[in-house]
């Protein structure tokens, strides 16, 4: 029996007509098997991610059904928002949870493309671990330019995608469609109007430019709040640490003479990542996530077996948080 469990993305540009993300939702719960956890939409950014969990065949089901929803209210060319974009369906990751193997989760993001690639005639590319072209791993390499670049040259070399026509798609553009590790999306508000500095808080922070391995950042203007918004991805916060990359901007935001109105995390984070977030800002020693109850009650639900925990000293570092801390849980 294949026990085989996927976590899945995507993310959909529309954020603003809230009858046509519930017609997403809709779609995705009449699949059974496919669980839908979360998803939000932001009017600025003209964007909604929905976190889905299940099995291969319910994932796929939901997933074209996503599609069928977008070939039939969404429109790309009227499309105006915050967040780069290349499609309606703009991207969609598979991330596999527990023991899967990410060969596993390539084989079920080709999968998907190959079927919307067929259906829809979507140019799809291929992307992270599922990539073909080395370059193609990366999302930002791949959004670069942005629609109009890509209209331009997709049917060049360099820009042909993996699958489907060499041409953009009327109304839903092209996909980005892969398999990750989990990543950390989050947005940190500011209290300026000025989305310049949010922009060199951006350039500070983010790997490319010399700052945090494995975070990538934007400077945002949000129209409907009146502020800036440094929007951020850290891509392996097993790596670098949530806690950091927000007191990085935090530092940049005295340096730049604001400071940080509120936070807001995209989607499901693992448990690793918030609990090692608490123990920093907490200041507890010897803390791992394997003294958090539901920690354990997950472990009980999926029939595992519990290990002795052994007693801990105040001041020394607990046995094995080293293993627990960072694991990715569903």
């Amino acid at each position: 029996m294949d026990e085989s469990l996927f976590q899945c993305i995507p993310n959909v540009s529309e954020g603003r007509r809230t009858q046509v993300v519930a017609a997403f939702v809709e779609a995705i719960r009449d699949v059974p098997g496919a669980h839908l956890l979360d998803y939000s939409s932001d009017r600025d950014h003209h964007r909604s991610v929905f976190t889905l969990v299940g099995k291969a065949d319910p994932l796929r089901t939901a997933i074209l059904a996503m599609y069928e929803v977008a070939e039939r209210h969404l429109d790309l060319a009227g499309h105006r928002g915050a967040h780069p974009r290349i499609g309606a369906v703009d991207v969609v990751p598979f991330v596999p949870l527990r023991n899967t193997p990410m060969q596993a989760a390539c084989a079920l993001a080709l999968e998907v493309a190959q079927a919307v690639a067929g259906r829809f005639e979507v140019p799809i590319y291929l992307y992270e671990e599922c990539a073909r072209i080395p370059e193609r791993r990366s999302l930002a390499w791949l959004r670069r330019g942005g629609l109009e670049a890509l209209a331009a040259g997709i049917s060049t070399p360099q820009r042909r995608p993996d699958l489907g026509p060499a041409r953009l798609h009327p109304h839903l553009g092209a996909s980005v469609i892969g398999a990750r590790r989990p990543l950390l999306a989050f947005n940190v508000l500011l209290d300026t109007e000025d989305v310049e500095v949010a922009r060199a808080i951006a350039h500070r922070v983010r790997e490319r430019d010399g700052g945090l391995s494995n975070l990538r950042a934007l400077g945002i203007f949000l129209a409907e709040r009146g502020r800036a918004q440094v929007s951020m991805n850290l891509v392996d916060p097993e790596r670098t640490p949530w806690y950091l990359a927000l007191e990085m901007v935090r530092m940049e935001a005295r340096r730049f003479g604001t400071r940080i109105l509120s936070t807001e995390v995209i989607g499901v984070p693992p448990l690793g990542v918030v609990a090692e977030a608490a123990a920093y800002y907490m200041q507890l020693e010897g803390f791992s996530p394997d003294r958090i109850l539901e920690h354990h009650l997950l472990g009980i639900a999926r029939g595992e077996a519990l290990d002795g925990v052994a007693a801990r000293v105040p001041g020394q570092e607990c046995p094995g948080s080293q293993d627990s801390g960072q694991k990715e849980e569903a």
